[in-house]
């Protein structure tokens, strides 16, 4: 499984993101990826999965299938997203 958070920096939600991220890491031991949809990347990324609002997160299948998805705030509880990552 894949998880990504996408979310551009420099905006009102990017600490709370940060920090839920950081919380994310320290409570799992997982790092969750992350990609700003502002590259190139990131651009076709959210184009494929129709992301349009942000920070969004996403759980894909290891072939790239789209598991569930939060978008916007309040970000998912690391419960929900541990279930993801193990």
């Amino acid at each position: 499984m894949r998880v990504v958070v996408i979310y551009k920096d420099n905006t009102d939600y990017t600490r709370t993101v940060l920090d839920y991220l950081h919380d994310f890491e320290r409570q799992t031991g997982h790092e969750l990826e992350t990609m700003d949809p502002d590259t190139a990347g990131g651009t076709q990324f959210c184009d494929t999965y129709d992301i349009v609002e942000y920070p969004t997160t996403v759980a894909l299948s290891d072939s790239g299938i789209l598991q569930n998805s939060w978008r916007g705030l309040p970000l998912p509880t690391i419960s929900e997203l541990s279930y993801y990552v193990q």
